[in-house]
């Protein structure tokens, strides 16, 4: 593979850098911590990591709302902490990407506390303002994904101020060419720095309609009654607008002046996401895009093979990031847990599944070794979502909760601290040599990681499926590997059409061309 094409078909690693593992013993996790844990993920076989938000930030929400983008928040280490981490991947063959939630600062950026004092200072439209209707309403029906109008109102200016998030989150206005030119030095600034790529969070919200148009209701809301208002609405106007594709043009036109650098977008949207991912890494645009459609509680093999089919039919030449766990939705090895044998199967199986999707991948901390979600109780809650719509939403907490290194030991073996700042709950499987069922679960991942890097064919083949019945899911990558999955509890038999030959088995018999797939048994198969 080239060494600029090293994000084709790569496999990432996300750290929650809250939760990774806190050396300064405050509860928090932070650099260091993730410094001294990098041989661990260098040792299953991944390509690169990606670290969520560590810039400055009140911390409203948990980073996603950054007060300087330049620096590192003090609960998290110093930029100095952060070159060590940096360099420490680097030497362990690791690429590092990196968070960048620029559609939106916080509240206490310096660039929003100017731009709220008057209409004519220099920052006055590097955020999106608007006049009250007469009657003093906001000026659309704009709704916000925590809930509520997006819109609020500042006695400064007497307009309000667009956020599509917390009110705290302030939207940018990328129809501003400054703003723009200072979020591509934003970038250059840590690409200078050394990092291999960014995360691009909410990459379909950076531009919102000029003309401020009423969104329209959703078709479906009426009969699912969404809990969050949000789900109530099409968001035709205040997201996914045309602009922003210039724009992603611009930022890849940044990162094509170094070398071997990466983008990857997250496109959060219910009713087109898979045209979107595929609109938006065709050309010079990201590199790859991620949306939420294996992120849900849907498991069946129909919905899998739609989600790889939809986007190469849409997008031949674009790129996709799969992904089956992060740190906004609850951990697969629990949303799937009404069709697996045991935590331990499905764990496995998920490893095998998401390991041979054409495409690249990102695994979630903890998912290699089988860790589940945490139950939270409404007084433990630190996210704002889980708080407003509780209990219909229990929030992101429970997915985010420290990693178990040793469950032998204090706060697992993640702090020494008194208290962490999310709370760690058994039952959890942990890292250390005593723990032999999430020893099993890294067994599997490091394994397909191997073959993976040792198979072309699971890194850039082209899928071909095979027409087969619930609840197996088959096809071949470059007609060289065979892969097939038992996606339930039960036992189920596969005659296959061709002479395979073992690469790697979970609970599964090979008998010439019958295949006995035993419980979330799985395969993957050299063909003859």
């Amino acid at each position: 593979m080239a060494e600029n094409d090293w994000w084709r078909g790569s496999v990432t690693y996300q750290i929650y850098p809250r939760s990774f593992q806190d050396d300064s013993g405050d509860g928090i996790g932070d650099i260091k911590g993730i410094t001294r844990r990098l041989p661990h993920i260098a040792e299953l076989g991944v390509d690169a990591v990606w670290l969520s938000p560590i810039f400055t930030s009140p911390m409203a929400d948990m980073g996603y709302d950054v007060s300087d983008y330049k620096d590192i928040d003090p609960s998290f280490g110093t930029l100095a902490n952060f070159d060590e981490m940096v360099a420490k991947a680097h030497e362990l063959g690791l690429k590092v990407i990196i968070d960048q939630v620029i559609s939106h600062s916080s509240d206490e950026h310096p660039f929003f506390q100017e731009s709220r004092q008057s209409r004519t200072n220099p920052k006055a439209d590097w955020y999106v303002w608007a006049d009250a209707n007469p009657d003093g309403s906001p000026p659309n029906n704009w709704i916000s994904i925590f809930g509520g109008g997006a819109w609020e109102w500042d006695t400064r200016r007497k307009q309000y101020y667009f956020h599509n998030f917390l009110r705290k989150q302030p939207d940018l206005n990328f129809h501003n060419p400054d703003v723009q030119d200072y979020m591509l030095g934003v970038l250059r600034f840590w690409l200078d720095r050394g990092v291999d790529g960014f995360r691009l969070d909410t990459v379909n919200f950076y531009f919102h309609d000029k003309y401020l148009r009423n969104d329209a209701p959703h078709r479906d809301a009426i009969e699912k009654q969404p809990a969050n208002p949000y789900n109530w609405l099409n968001h035709l106007y205040s997201k996914n607008q045309p602009e922003n594709v210039a724009w992603l043009e611009r930022m890849r036109a940044l990162l094509d002046e170094y070398d071997a650098r990466t983008m990857v977008g997250e496109v959060g949207e219910m009713n087109h996401p898979i045209e979107l991912m595929g609109e938006y890494t065709t050309g010079k645009r990201l590199h790859m895009a991620y949306s939420f459609e294996m992120l849900n509680f849907e498991f069946n093999a129909a919905h899998f093979r739609k989600q790889i089919t939809n986007f190469f039919d849409l997008a031949p030449k674009g790129w996709p990031c799969w992904a089956f766990s992060n740190h906004d939705v609850v951990r697969h090895a629990s949303r799937w847990m009404p069709y697996a044998k045991d935590q331990n199967s499905i764990a496995k199986l998920a490893a095998g599944m998401l390991l041979s999707f054409q495409g690249s991948v990102c695994l979630y901390q903890g998912e290699e070794l089988g860790q589940t979600e945490t139950d939270m109780e409404f007084h433990e809650l630190t996210d704002p979502q889980g708080i407003q719509f509780w209990p219909a939403d229990k929030g992101r907490d429970g997915c985010r909760t420290p990693m178990v290194w040793d469950a032998d030991a204090p706060n697992g073996g993640f702090s020494q601290a008194n208290a962490t700042w999310l709370p760690i709950k058994a039952p959890q499987l942990s890292r250390a040599a005593s723990s032999p069922d999430a020893q099993g679960v890294i067994a599997v991942y490091q394994a397909l990681l191997k073959l993976r890097k040792e198979h072309p064919a699971m890194v850039t083949g082209a899928t071909q499926f095979v027409d087969c019945p619930e609840p197996i899911l088959a096809f071949t990558r470059d007609e060289t590997v065979f892969c097939v999955f038992n996606l339930s509890k039960d036992a189920v038999t596969f005659d296959c059409s061709m002479q395979v030959a073992p690469m790697f088995t979970e609970n599964v018999q090979v008998n010439g061309r019958s295949l006995a797939l035993g419980p979330n048994g799985f395969a993957w198969l050299a063909i003859a």
